[in-house]
């Protein structure tokens, strides 16, 4: 278990964080099988419109990034965009089916959307309280479990993709590999990328299909080890960025069964070329030229879309975590932030 970088002590903010995570996965299923009459309703608004807005902050945000290459597989005009950019740049929602992603569903953003946009037939709520605001104002998927208590989302966000791959499901997308993932999780060793990892300065997280991913892991790790991290595409990685890499710069990059298989596997390489420490987390079902190079190997099963982020979620979480454990003294206890933000 990890311990906090001064103490050796395991504190209150990790302790909840630990506790969050062990609940995460049943959680997730409990979610998927109470909530099936708001995910049709969802879906047949998404056909009826064909676009879907995403709206959210911070780590519901990044799974609503996440979800979003799956609907666009289905031929849907999907887009994930910040509630902030939403407020301040808005894009027209008339004729979109709406979902708002929100943990507490009481963020500023979110009442200050309910201020200027009227909620119409085909807007819906994502929340974990069924009391809350959002839920109150639209039909939402309610997480089961409660909001979770610790101040870096875990929890939250596995049971968020899970009622994302709900929808989904009712859209035609079959959810047999996604719910094997829930039911027998994949709990692989972390203790080479951790030591892999420990003397960079910096982290860059990177994906093609898994750039969601990618951005909830480096919201995790500033969040939890004020650390720099940054979360790139993989495509926006190589298009000049890379003059970042080097021996204090690590990288952490999330392949799956998908069509830019190769080009994960030929960024990680060109990472460790570059002296970069560098982490390939792979559901990619196929040999890695980068783990013969010198970068860390992390397995899982063959898989793609969202049962490759579910399967790899709670494993990047807890490798922010092990990250965060090697450089502050105190672990899941925010100095700077609240777990609801609200003020904008």
């Amino acid at each position: 278990m990890t311990k906090t970088a001064a103490t050796g002590q395991v504190g209150p903010g990790l302790a909840a964080l630990r506790f969050e995570m062990s609940k995460q996965h049943q959680d997730s299923l409990d979610s998927y099988r109470s909530n099936g009459e708001v995910a049709k309703k969802i879906a047949t608004s998404v056909r009826r419109t064909g676009r879907l807005i995403l709206l959210g902050m911070g780590g519901s945000q990044t799974v609503n990034r996440m979800a979003e290459p799956d609907y666009r597989a289905l031929n849907v005009k999907a887009l994930a965009v910040s509630l902030s950019e939403q407020l301040y740049s808005p894009l027209p929602l008339e004729d979109a089916t709406v979902i708002i992603t929100s943990q507490s569903g009481e963020s500023a953003e979110v009442h200050r959307l309910f201020e200027n946009f009227k909620p119409h037939a085909d807007t819906f709520g994502l929340t974990m309280e069924d009391t809350s605001t959002l839920a109150k104002t639209c039909t939402s998927l309610i997480g089961r479990g409660g909001s979770e208590k610790a101040f870096c989302a875990t929890r939250s966000l596995l049971i968020s993709l899970t009622l994302h791959q709900l929808v989904l499901n009712e859209l035609g997308v079959d959810s047999k590999a996604a719910l094997a993932v829930l039911e027998q999780p994949e709990d692989p060793d972390l203790t080479a990328a951790a030591n892999h990892l420990k003397d960079c300065t910096a982290v860059v997280f990177s994906g093609r299909n898994l750039r969601g991913l990618g951005e909830a892991a480096a919201l995790g790790a500033m969040e939890l080890g004020r650390m720099p991290a940054y979360a790139l595409e993989g495509g926006q990685f190589r298009h000049g960025p890379m003059e970042i890499l080097g021996a204090k710069v690590g990288v952490v990059i999330f392949r799956a069964d998908e069509a830019a298989t190769a080009l994960g596997d030929d960024l990680a390489s060109q990472a460790v070329a570059a002296g970069s420490p560098t982490v390939l987390f792979d559901a990619s079902g196929t040999a890695s030229k980068a783990a013969q190079a010198g970068a860390v190997h992390v397995t899982f099963k063959k898989a793609g879309g969202l049962a490759a982020s579910l399967a790899m979620l709670p494993a990047a979480q807890r490798l922010v975590i092990e990250l965060a454990g090697q450089r502050v003294a105190d672990v899941g206890t925010p100095v700077r932030s609240g777990k609801v933000t609200r003020v904008e």
